[in-house]
C-alpha cells in the first residue's frame, strides 16, 4: 500500500491525496456506527431519529449515552455493547488516520539515514 523503505517518500501531494483517502475511509466507518446507533436506539427504545442520534452520537464521541433513565433491558445491552463497539471505532479510526503519517515521518528517518551513507540499505535490512 505505501512505498518501500529502499523507495523515496511520495511528494507532498500524493501524500494529502492519500491523507485525504484515509480520511474518507474513516468517516465512512463513522458514518455507518452513527446509523447503525440510531437504527438500534429506535428499535430498541423507540426514539426518535433526533434523540437516537444524540445518544448515538455522544456514546460514539466517548461522552456516554445522554439518556440513561428509564431504559429498558434490551435498551441497556444495546447501549452497552454499542459503547463498547464505538471504544474500538476510536481506536480504528485514529490509526487510520494515523497510518499514513507515521509511516512517512518513519520512512523519512530511514531514508535519511540511507541517503547520509551512500544510498546504501543498512546491513540489518
Amino acid at each position: 500500500m505505501y512505498e518501500r523503505h529502499h523507495v523515496p517518500p511520495v511528494p507532498t501531494g500524493r501524500f494529502v491525496l492519500r491523507l485525504l483517502k484515509h480520511a474518507a475511509f474513516a468517516f465512512t466507518i463513522v458514518a455507518l456506527s452513527l446509523l447503525i446507533g440510531i437504527a438500534g436506539y429506535m428499535r430498541t427504545e423507540g426514539m426518535t431519529m433526533l434523540d437516537a442520534f444524540l445518544n448515538a452520537a455522544m456514546l460514539l464521541g466517548g461522552m456516554g449515552p445522554v439518556k440513561t433513565e428509564g431504559l429498558s433491558d434490551q435498551g441497556k445491552m444495546f447501549a452497552g455493547v454499542f459503547a463498547l463497539y464505538s471504544g474500538l471505532v476510536f481506536i480504528a479510526v485514529m490509526s487510520i488516520m494515523l497510518a499514513p503519517v507515521v509511516h512517512r515521518v518513519m520512512h523519512r528517518f530511514h531514508w535519511e539515514e540511507t541517503e547520509g551513507s551512500g544510498g546504501q540499505p543498512d546491513a540489518d535490512d
